[in-house]
């Protein structure tokens, strides 16, 4: 029997003369060794890592879109009219129907503040629902019939109508052209058409009231009385047979006054206005109008005085014809630059000081108007001026004027943390809704309604006045009413 030869074998394998050999243990042959092991996995490839990517993109992208349909949706249902323009009663209407003639809201709104004068030219704009914007209008064929249907259109009477008139131009926007079938009873919006080009590159100028004719400045320099018939807007407005506010003809049928003046005396048959004012106010020989509206703003706030705007409608139209001691002052167009430090001038009534102290007079200053920033300043006003006020402060010094009858006032802080207060006029002084008007092109503009003057009671402080520009719209949307 034969033994082996390894009593603890080590690697054996086949010599090539077929005898075995078996390696000592711990020797091998240097000879590849056949070692079974686990399969290693097969490394990732470029395709899976993009389609993970992919995955990743994807997800984020449409949680994106996710949060902004939802956000879009939230504003729409929180949105009454994203979709278009809101009427008055809260319904809403597609921007292209906004001024395109037909009155598709039920109180007009989509109507109502198409047409207008811009700046001291008085250029004719009409708001044009095919381009979305403001349009001058050609004049060719331009005649006094349109221009009286536009005047009615903004808010004028038919008999106020004064003139139209043409100006070059060197717009490249297009404009507004007259169709050749004009009828007078179709509303005048839907007598116009957009051309590029306008013969002549001639618009037109509307001046719907003789209004701004007055005295001149340099008269108005002389003494602080004013002359009988330099102020010739400036009206008296009466409850039984006194003075309580003053007033501005803004045309032969409209006066403009502060609201907190007839919230004292809210109906009209309380009422009497006094035209033609001469020196002193006499009612004897003065024309007296009876009033047959009146409309106070209905944002008007007591309090802060916020929106302190009325309009008092007569019986019967004023006649500027008998007189040139009654004429309307121009409202201010959009686009008419009046900016600080604007001169300006006030009128109102006061008691004479040489004496004479039972009459009243009518009185005139020149005031400078004042920022904002600085009227809002803790010294001043503290906060209290609105956009819809203006302030102006006098330029020289004043006789103190007397009081028509006692006064009464409620204090209000603007600041809790200031001591600064600030006391408003509850019931109507004399010079209560005088007009403030500025000279611009030879032509006079009413620019302010007196809500309370700050020299009155204290020296330092400018007086504050309605902002008849803020205004316009309503004022046009009431008188059209």
């Amino acid at each position: 029997m034969t033994t082996s030869q390894c009593l603890d074998p080590g690697p054996c394998y086949i010599h090539e003369d077929d005898y075995m050999v078996c390696l000592p243990p711990g020797q091998s042959e240097e000879k590849p060794q056949c070692v079974l092991q686990a399969p290693k996995p097969l490394p990732k490839t470029s395709h899976s890592r993009d389609v993970k990517r992919r995955c990743v993109k994807f997800i984020v992208v449409a949680v994106i879109f996710l949060l902004l349909a939802g956000t879009l949706l939230a504003y729409y249902f929180s949105s009454s009219c994203m979709h278009g323009m809101q009427c008055g009663d809260g319904r809403c209407v597609w921007e292209s129907q906004w001024c395109d003639g037909v009155m598709d809201c039920q109180g007009g709104q989509d109507e109502a503040n198409c047409v207008r004068t811009y700046g001291s030219s008085f250029l004719l704009q009409v708001y044009s629902a095919q381009v979305k914007s403001w349009r001058t209008v050609c004049s060719h064929g331009w005649t006094d019939q349109q221009g009286r249907a536009s005047c009615h259109t903004m808010g004028y009477s038919r008999g106020t109508y004064f003139k139209s008139g043409q100006q070059k131009t060197d717009s490249d926007d297009g404009f507004l052209i007259v169709k050749s079938d004009f009828n007078p009873e179709v509303f005048i919006l839907q007598q116009l058409m957009f051309r590029n080009t306008c013969p002549n590159s001639s618009v037109v100028t509307l001046r719907c009231t003789d209004c701004g004719r007055g005295m001149n400045t340099s008269r108005a320099s002389r003494g602080q009385m004013a002359s009988p018939g330099s102020w010739p807007w400036q009206v008296s407005l009466q409850v039984a047979g006194f003075h309580r506010c003053g007033g501005a003809i803004i045309s032969t049928s409209w006066i403009v006054t502060t609201a907190h003046c007839v919230a004292w005396a809210s109906s009209p048959g309380d009422w009497a206005v006094y035209a033609g004012i001469v020196d002193p106010l006499d009612t004897l020989f003065n024309p007296v109008y009876s009033v047959s509206r009146i409309i106070a703003h209905e944002g008007y706030n007591s309090f802060t005085l916020k929106n302190d705007i009325a309009l008092m409608k007569l019986t019967k139209p004023v006649d500027i014809t008998v007189s040139s001691n009654i004429r309307p002052v121009c409202l201010p167009n959009v686009g008419l630059n009046i900016s600080v430090p604007q001169k300006a001038w006030k009128t109102q009534f006061d008691c004479r000081v040489n004496g004479d102290s039972g009459s009243l007079y009518l009185t005139r200053a020149q005031v400078s108007l004042v920022h904002a920033a600085d009227c809002n300043s803790i010294i001043i006003f503290n906060g209290g001026i609105s956009q819809d006020m203006m302030c102006a402060r006098e330029m020289e010094s004043t006789a103190n004027t007397c009081q028509v009858r006692q006064i009464h006032y409620v204090c209000v802080s603007f600041s809790a943390r200031s001591s600064s207060i600030l006391c408003l006029c509850r019931t109507p002084q004399a010079d209560s809704g005088g007009p403030l008007v500025t000279q611009k092109g030879r032509l006079w503009w009413l620019i302010g309604d007196n809500i309370w003057g700050g020299q009155r009671h204290e020296q330092s402080k400018p007086g504050v006045y309605g902002n008849i520009t803020y205004f316009l719209d309503w004022i046009f949307c009431q008188m059209k009413v």
